[in-house]
């Protein structure tokens, strides 16, 4: 009775995420940029899926999947580390028409880490094209450039042989995509299911980048301040780029279950989208991401057939990247706020950004702290890439240090934005009485909307004797 009441929760949940996958592809989601004829054909998909007693079963593996996949892989460079590091950072490369860009990768990674980061982490490659012949050259030539990271046991590069993948042609058409397209997509798919799956037990956590990007300086350090801000809450990804797949972080009990997630999903849609279904299926609804990003897109032409490729996170920033502490606050606002563009996704780390319809002389925006705070530094930016005039053309930054009934109060003025953006820094010199609250005040009216992107605050560092 109990094993059928829970496969029977199983496969209502199963079920319920096809028709997420449906919901998403009948309203057009943003992430999906499809056109009416491709969304039919989603909707038909999905609904083949959800009468497939085929996926139905492997599904009800997937659920409970908390072991690695059998499949056999070739040490082509490094073994694997003997202790378990905090951090692997997993990439999957293939031989490029135009193009090549995974040394300089590389050379990113051990640059912009210290000797003190690099103990605690492990990089690692897999060459997944079915020329052997480039995956034992390309390797070769790895090795001959990062000898040092691979004997002191910070890279690895394997290879999962052709024989261990599922059948890459006559494959699903989802989307109208031609078939060298579908095949492409699906192989990736594949290619990172494997990579995932052996990194299972490396490390205590995963991020996932592709072969041609380059790192802030110290995005260790950043991400491990990154991962401890979010301790006590529940997370399946914590995002660092707004690209794709490059930047997600994953904890490594998880991987298995990916990875035998883009293993039955493999036909059915690229693999950024897969994750984005993953995450939701694991209940995390909104996308966690942090800014700046610490990795960007640096390749000109596509692992497929060598197209242009011009993608760019502007939200990157390459040097050291220290991130917020954004202390617990709640968040208010007079200024009317347009539709789902609520006040707290200014201050959080969730994805998107506060928009308010035309502010007004004396409307404010204000951060009021849990508990009394001291600040260091306080960035604010407004307006964004696509819609740059929506910027606070008039306003001023100030910090209340007295909390009344819920009000705060005694206000100090700490400067005035210039063409929307706020950075100040020493604000501790400034204040020397804790802050209860930061207030955004609007100093003059505007027809433009606003939009507040990010207010970032930093504390200040108690010394340590």
């Amino acid at each position: 009775m109990r094993c059928f009441l829970k496969r029977t929760v199983i496969l209502s949940a199963f079920s319920l995420f096809l028709l997420f996958v449906i919901k998403n592809l009948h309203e057009g989601n943003e992430d999906f940029n499809t056109n009416e004829e491709e969304k039919r054909l989603g909707r038909e998909i999905a609904l083949n899926q959800l009468y497939s007693i085929r996926n139905v079963h492997n599904f009800l593996e997937l659920w409970n999947a908390s072991s690695v996949m059998n499949v056999s892989y070739q040490y082509l460079a490094g073994i694997p580390p003997l202790k378990k590091k905090y951090l692997t950072i997993g990439l999957s490369s293939v031989k490029r028409q135009r193009g090549n860009y995974l040394q300089e990768t590389l050379k990113s990674i051990f640059k912009q880490s210290t000797n003190e980061e690099l103990k605690d982490m492990v990089v690692v490659v897999h060459l997944a094209d079915f020329d052997v012949e480039w995956n034992s050259r390309t390797a070769q030539e790895i090795s001959s450039k990062f000898v040092h990271y691979i004997i002191s046991g910070h890279l690895l590069i394997i290879h999962a042989p052709e024989k261990n993948y599922p059948p890459l042609t006559g494959l699903k058409r989802n989307f109208n995509d031609p078939p060298n397209r579908v095949t492409f997509r699906s192989k990736q798919n594949i290619d990172y299911a494997f990579l995932l799956n052996f990194c299972a037990s490396l490390s205590d956590y995963y991020i996932m980048i592709e072969d041609d990007v380059y790192c802030a300086k110290s995005f260790f350090t950043a991400i491990k301040k990154a991962v401890a801000s979010r301790e006590g809450s529940y997370w399946v990804t914590l995002e660092f780029s707004k690209l794709g797949y490059i930047g997600k972080l994953y904890h490594s009990r998880e991987l298995p279950r990916l990875a035998q997630f883009l293993f039955l999903f493999y036909q059915e849609m690229p693999c950024d989208w897969l994750l984005t279904h993953f995450r939701n299926l694991l209940t995390q609804k909104e996308v966690i991401r942090f800014r700046p990003s610490l990795f960007q897109h640096n390749g000109y032409y596509s692992s497929f057939q060598g197209t242009a490729n011009k993608l760019k996170d502007d939200d990157f920033e390459g040097d050291s990247v220290d991130f917020p502490d954004n202390p617990p606050a709640d968040i208010h606002t007079s200024i009317t706020v347009f539709e789902q563009y609520a006040p707290h996704k200014a201050y959080s780390n969730v994805d998107g950004y506060f928009w308010g319809k035309s502010p007004h002389v004396n409307n404010h925006f204000t951060v009021m702290f849990i508990k009394p705070v001291n600040i260091s530094h306080i960035n604010i930016r407004t307006g964004t890439q696509e819609r740059p005039n929506d910027i606070l053309h008039s306003g001023k930054v100030e910090i209340g240090t007295k909390m009344t009934n819920k009000m705060c109060g005694d206000y100090i003025s700490i400067g005035d934005l210039a063409r929307g953006q706020f950075d100040q820094s020493g604000i501790e010199h400034l204040i020397k009485s804790p802050a209860e609250c930061i207030r955004i005040l609007v100093t003059n009216d505007q027809k433009e909307w606003v939009i507040i992107k990010s207010i970032n605050v930093w504390t200040k560092k108690e010394n340590i004797a």
